[in-house]
């Protein structure tokens, strides 16, 4: 037992060391990452964190195959609704745990989906898809070597998977090349169309896609992997109602939700795709999850509901925040790609060419040595992602801390002298970020340490350790 307390002091000492530097001295700007509110985070150590509830609807009704599930199967029905609100669409499937099962599940669907209609005893894959170049941006989920992975015919002429990769602008090459995309659409005839990026800083050209396609008797399906920009859905760009059939996405990158996926669409009851729903949802489970992570998606219906409470006021920050960082960065030197003449970006990312300071990689570890948190990025015009040319940043996060549109100027102040002069600011940097330590968009804290505190109480089945835990909570006041 003294062994285990010594290995227990040691590793719970390093938590809370890694804590305190990630939320109190450090500026995170990866656009893929968020935290949390507390409301969020106290769900996913409550009572479903151990529980199962699988359910498949057979007959009309959903079965559930374990008992002690009525109130999950209310979280999960109250979760759904709260996700159809947001994103204004008719269908939601939540058991994707993460944005990436999310993107299989599709794919998985669509190629069960297309075969339907071919002979008994056959099963094709998909004899094309197109997609976002991974060099222009695209996610790695969507790729041939991603979640893609089988389910695309063979190119004979190349050897390859079918896949096409969408035409970028050469003036703006993180713009879609629309005229060409349409040509390119009529030529290759694809069966899965997949728009959505990483690397993300224009809306796609989902509503002149699917005015092309239209009249088409076998049309593609249209998707649009939302990950990074599902928090900014309606305000960025609202793919289903620019035609899109289905929308993925990560529920905690620009979202407020704890690291799970998602996927909706308008495929209800009666209308044409109403198969390929079913199809869908018959992968999510039993096809790709038993235990979808029930604590996490109770964190969700909390999140969705903080979302659809404060959504125009977040969303209208984080985008007014990102165009102004731009600036800032591009006012203090740096190299900001995208076109300056329409604010950089209309996402929540920024991007920066670091080349001529260092390699991004290098760029990236010398801005984390002084308390600021990038990831190095490949850009358009680089050969590979090993040498990469740029950094890729997002506001999300200290958006959702309190910044605003002069406090990214000094923090874009701040990160210039690192790059261009190599200074050390971690000291001020660290100072700088002890002004944003306050979740916004969520409950006032002492609200929020109250609600945590009585789950927490509950949470545990030894009456005095739940309440000197509980009451340990409640003392920690507003620095908790």
């Amino acid at each position: 037992m003294a062994d285990l307390s010594m290995k227990m002091d040691d590793l719970f000492g390093r938590i809370r060391e890694n804590n305190l530097w990630r939320q109190r001295d450090c500026i995170n700007l990866i656009p893929s990452e968020n935290t949390p509110s507390p409301l969020v985070k106290i769900c996913e150590i409550c009572d479903p964190a151990g529980r199962y509830a699988e359910h498949k609807r057979m007959k009309g009704r959903d079965v559930y195959f374990y008992h002690g599930t009525d109130f999950i199967r209310r979280i999960e029905e109250e979760a759904v609704e709260a996700i159809k609100e947001y994103f204004q669409c008719s269908e939601a499937e939540l058991r994707t745990i993460s944005g990436q099962m999310a993107n299989a599940v599709i794919f998985e669907g669509v190629t069960k989906f297309v075969n339907r209609s071919t002979p008994d005893g056959t099963f094709r894959k998909l004899r094309a898809v197109m997609n976002n170049d991974l060099s222009k941006g695209g996610h790695l989920s969507s790729q041939p070597f991603g979640a893609l992975f089988n389910f695309v015919e063979i190119d004979p002429e190349t050897g390859k998977e079918n896949c096409v990769n969408f035409p970028v602008m050469k003036s703006n090459p993180y713009r879609m090349d629309v005229p060409k995309m349409l040509e390119m659409v009529r030529h290759v005839r694809p069966e899965l169309v997949i728009f959505g990026k990483s690397m993300f800083l224009y809306p796609e050209p989902v509503k002149e896609l699917a005015d092309e396609v239209a009249d088409w008797e076998d049309r593609p399906v249209i998707m649009y992997d939302m990950a990074h920009v599902l928090g900014i859905y309606g305000a960025f760009q609202a793919p289903l109602a620019d035609g899109a059939d289905v929308v993925t996405g990560s529920t905690h990158k620009t979202f407020f939700g704890p690291q799970r996926g998602v996927i909706v669409s308008n495929m209800a009851k009666k209308t044409p795709l109403r198969k390929l729903w079913l199809d869908i949802t018959s992968r999510a489970f039993p096809g790709s999850t038993s235990n979808h992570h029930l604590a996490t998606l109770l964190g969700l219906l909390v999140a969705t509901t903080e979302m659809n409470e404060f959504k125009d006021e977040y969303q209208n920050r984080v985008l007014s925040n990102a165009r102004a960082f731009a600036g800032h960065l591009a006012d203090n030197g740096l190299a900001v790609e995208g076109d300056a003449a329409d604010g950089y970006t209309h996402t929540h990312q920024v991007v920066i060419r670091v080349a001529e300071h260092g390699e991004g990689s290098q760029i990236a570890d010398r801005l984390q040595e002084n308390n600021i948190i990038v990831n190095y990025q490949a850009l358009p015009d680089d050969e590979t992602f090993l040498a990469s040319s740029g950094i890729r940043t997002g506001v999300s996060e200290m958006t959702r801390y309190g910044m605003d549109e002069d406090d990214f100027g000094q923090l874009a102040e701040l990160m210039a002298r690192v790059i261009l002069k190599n200074e050390n600011v971690a000291d001020e940097v660290a100072d700088f970020r002890k002004k944003y330590t306050v979740m916004r968009y969520t409950l006032p804290l002492q609200k929020s340490i109250a609600l945590a505190a009585e789950a927490m109480e509950s949470a545990f089945p030894t009456g005095e350790y739940a309440k000197l835990f509980a009451e340990n909570l409640r003392g920690a006041g507003p620095n908790i």
